[in-house]
């Protein structure tokens, strides 16, 4: 799994952005799969797959890495 940092986090709206090597990948509340969304901070190094979203590629299955 391809490992990145949190670039933004839109928390009011439920989602936020990760910066992955092949650019900003939009990823949905929904797909933080440990611990809950709150918790993730801007920074924060997060493991996650690469999915395709109605847009385009967004990171799905985003687990933080301690």
């Amino acid at each position: 799994m391809p490992q990145a940092k949190i670039k933004k986090i839109l928390t009011e709206k439920g989602f936020g952005f990760i910066a992955a090597d092949q650019g900003d990948l939009f990823f949905h509340h929904t797909e933080v799969k440990t611990g809950s969304f709150d918790q993730l901070q801007e920074g924060d190094v997060v493991e996650f797959t690469v999915g395709q979203g109605k847009k385009g590629p967004c990171a799905t299955d985003v687990r933080r890495v301690k």
